[in-house]
């Protein structure tokens, strides 16, 4: 497989995943060009032996990483909600959003390393195993960085659930 084929047939993942690691809409594009030209300069590293998304994966978390340290200094709260097409009323498309702002306000302000095995497992489905292979660590620490980051969003949601349930 060629690097322009990878960039193709991984692109809409790639940038997926950087959005759901926090990177804003206008920031993502940039990022997302900055991966594959990673991955162009160290194509020769790749082994084929191993699935390649992992391998994707690590270099997106280690260019948000580089991007978080770039950008502290100015917060980038710009956010991208989908209007839903089955909305009754007003209220419910409302109370939707405030629920989708909510739950990527938790997922951002989870630690990086948390958020990253949180999107792989949750959100992408991968494996234990693979997200271990993809970021250079055991999988015991996949799994409590997991654990981590559910409690954590657990805590961090249960007040608006609570004030969802009062309304």
């Amino acid at each position: 497989m060629s690097v322009t084929t990878l960039a193709k047939t991984h692109a809409e993942l790639v940038f997926r995943n950087l959005h759901r690691l926090g990177v804003g809409l206008d920031d993502a594009p940039d990022l997302l060009q900055e991966t594959f030209l990673v991955v162009h300069r160290r194509w020769h590293e790749y082994d084929a032996s191993q699935p390649v998304e992992g391998w994707l994966w690590g270099i997106a978390l280690g260019l948000v990483r580089n991007h978080r340290r770039k950008t502290l200094h100015r917060e980038v709260n710009q956010r991208h909600t989908h209007r839903d097409a089955s909305s009754n009323t007003p209220e419910d498309e409302l109370t939707r959003a405030r629920q989708r702002r909510d739950i990527q306000a938790a997922i951002d302000a989870l630690e990086p390393e948390k958020r990253a095995v949180f999107v792989m497992f949750e959100m992408e489905g991968l494996s234990g195993q693979a997200i271990a292979e993809a970021l250079g660590v055991p999988v015991g620490t996949v799994h409590s960085r997991l654990f981590a980051a559910r409690k954590e969003l657990t805590l961090a949601l249960a007040p608006h659930a609570t004030k969802e349930a009062s309304r």
